[in-house]
């Protein structure tokens, strides 16, 4: 593989590459079954309705994991920008085709691995897949959470509460919030129209709950938000 150092660095601060040594991530990456990929902007991962052979892993750019409805509209799922994050491996593991799809949102290097290099189907493998293995439980557990987490916050009765229920998740200790999507992602992820999301932060301001610059929230009435909750 060519920049062995490069991507070895990345995927060591993975999580599929959770407490193995250097010499564990190099080896495990020797194999044959792992490849690099370079995408651009525009390039398809994988479609909707492919049949799973690989597990992926980001090393640079960016991808969002979308869906196309009846209609022909490109319905946002998700965003995919951090060096190390994983994504395709639940239906991997299920065996069974994707119904969605990933699409390069700019020039994007990916690590590809064969199913072969973590299965689960008792066949002898290395001690460095092994580890692979046992950190890939850990992070669909945490994926698990997550789905946990969104289907707490699509319940919610108001387009007001499930604002406040997904700005709570991503709260640090002093009210404030990064967001990581845009409006429009933000607005597809609650499953409502960005206009009808921009309206009601823009009455949340106005009530002096919430301070909105950009990407930049800042909770300004912590009592009434979490009257909310």
């Amino acid at each position: 593989m060519d920049n062995l150092d490069k991507v070895a660095a990345i995927f060591q601060k993975c999580l599929l590459a959770e407490n193995m040594t250097e010499g564990e991530v190099r080896e495990f990456l020797a194999s044959s079954r792992v490849q690099l990929r370079r995408c651009h902007k525009g390039e398809v991962v994988f479609n909707d309705g492919d049949v799973p052979q690989s597990l992926y892993v980001l090393l640079s750019g960016r991808v969002h994991i979308q869906k196309e409805s009846f209609t022909g509209r490109h319905i946002f799922l998700s965003e995919i920008d951090e060096p190390g994050d994983v994504f395709g491996e639940v239906y991997l593991l299920m065996g069974r085709p994707y119904d969605m799809y990933v699409e390069a949102a700019r020039d994007t290097e990916l690590l590809v691995m064969e199913s072969e290099a973590f299965s689960l189907t008792g066949k002898e493998v290395s001690e460095a897949a092994r580890l692979v293995q046992r950190n890939l439980m850990r992070i669909l557990a945490r994926k698990a959470y997550f789905m946990h987490t969104k289907l707490k916050v699509l319940s919610s009765g108001s387009l007001r509460e499930k604002i406040i229920r997904y700005l709570f998740w991503g709260m640090d200790g002093e009210g404030k919030i990064h967001l990581d999507v845009n409006r429009e992602n933000w607005a597809q992820y609650l499953a409502v129209a960005r206009p009808s999301l921009s309206r009601e932060l823009g009455a949340m301001q106005q009530e002096g709950l919430l301070e909105v610059r950009g990407r930049e929230i800042r909770v300004l009435d912590k009592a009434a938000f979490e009257s909310y909750l």
